[in-house]
Parts: C-alpha cells; structure tokens; sequence
C-alpha cells in the first residue's frame, strides 16, 4: 500500500494478492488490539445477584424476600442456570418466615380477643 505524497487524498494502490479489499498488512493475521474470547469463561447467572437480596430480605421481612426470591429463580431458570443457591435457600426460608409470621399474628390477635373477653382490661372507675 503506497500512498503518492504529492496526493495525499488519491487511493492507495492495493496489492494484487490482497482479494478482499483489506489492507495488506492485515492480510492474514488478526490486527493487533483485538482480543480472542477464552475458552474458559461463563456467562454470569443473571439472577444470582437477586437471590442474595432475596435471601437477605427473608430476614427483614419475608414475604417481599420470598417474591425476590422467587423472581431470581425463574430469571435463573430462564438464563439456562439451574443452580441458584441462594435464591433456592431464600426461597424456602421465605415461606418459613412468612408461615411463622401468620401464626404469630393469628395467635396474636387471639391472645388479644381472650384478653378483652375476659374483663381484665375493663376500667373501674
């Protein structure tokens, strides 16, 4: 590839063997810069992250962990991962602590109907 200096916007001349209108130093060989993908890479489980915060919100409040961590599953599910741990975990722990919760409420407002069923809270006045 010659380029007349007298002419800088004149077209360089190309090489004969050079078929395909690429430049000839590139004939051949990849162009430096360009990086071949490795063989050893994974894509990332796009509902990994999801499923920790699942996880983590089955402490604070369970049943918006569980949704979370529902959704992370089924992302999982849907990339083609099908290992999800923490999203698995979240998942059952969700619907230990929503269950827990509902009967800690249940046994509440029982506890609460006993006590003004039995007249202890009446005034004396």
């Amino acid at each position: 590839m010659t380029q007349n200096p007298e002419n800088p916007y004149e077209q360089p001349k190309q090489n004969p063997e050079n078929t395909y209108g690429q430049p000839a130093q590139y004939q051949g060989q990849q162009p430096q810069g360009y990086a071949q993908p490795g063989y050893g890479m994974q894509a990332e489980d796009p509902g990994k992250t999801l499923g920790i915060i699942g996880l983590v919100l089955c402490f604070v409040f369970s049943l918006a962990g569980l949704i979370v961590s529902i959704i992370a599953k089924k992302k999982s599910a849907a990339a083609g991962f099908t290992d999800n741990t923490p999203a698995n975990v979240g998942v059952i722990l969700g619907w230990i602590f929503t269950i827990l919760g509902f009967l800690a409420f249940v046994f509440y407002i029982i506890f609460i109907i006993v006590i003004i069923n039995s007249g202890e809270m009446t005034s004396t006045y």
